[in-house]
Order: structure tokens, then sequence, then C-alpha cells
């Protein structure tokens, strides 16, 4: 199957999954993976304007990894992976959102420093 975007993961995200038990991170890959190919609102689900949620609830803890899309490329289509967190709330903290929209506005200032 072919993939709808490719996902890059910012280093926080990485701290973030090296701090998991190796089980956890893994079954948080397979269901990006999974998102990648298919249209499913459990894995892969619109929070705001900009921002998305990766999601995925093992062994009973609900993960989450914040994202948003970078459509500037004519190759391909990428979502950049801001973040995780463990979610104990029903309702996602606005200190998660923020730190995501945060992060893509940096994103893209880099982005368009390093064009000029």
């Amino acid at each position: 199957m072919d993939r709808r975007f490719e996902v890059e993961f910012l280093e926080e995200v990485m701290v973030f999954l090296r701090s998991l038990d190796v089980r956890h991170y893994k079954k948080i890959l397979y269901n990006i993976g999974k998102a990648q190919v298919e249209n499913d609102p459990e894995l892969f689900k619109k929070l705001t304007d900009d921002i998305w949620e990766f999601r995925t609830l093992y062994q009973g803890l609900r993960y989450r990894l914040l994202a948003f899309w970078d459509k500037t490329s004519v190759t391909k289509t990428l979502v950049i992976a801001t973040h995780g967190f463990i979610k104990k709330r029903s309702k996602i903290p606005e200190q998660e959102i923020k730190k995501a929209i945060q992060s893509r506005v940096e994103y893209f200032e880099l982005k368009q420093s390093k064009n000029r």
C-alpha cells in the first residue's frame, strides 16, 4: 500500500519514545505506520486547524504524539511530530496544543530561513 504521507520526528519525540518500554515504543510506531496507509481517526485525528494527534492505546495507557502537516514540498507530504505525552484526562491539555503550535511556528521559521 502507498503511504499517504511521510512522518518526521522532532527531537522531543525521540526523547519521549526512548523513555518508554520497547513494547510501547513499537506499538506507537506500528500505529503510525497504519495511519500512513489508512484513514482512521482512532489512529490519527485532527485537534485544531493546524494540530493533529497520533493516538495509541496500549496496556491501558493513552499515548499521544502531536503533529502538523508540511505540504510545502512538491515531491512528498510530511507530517511533523512535535512531542509526545501520556494522556490522563478525556481532553487534550491546552498547554500541549500550545506547545505543538509553537513547535510548528519555529519549524516553518527555520525552514524559511534555510531557503533564503
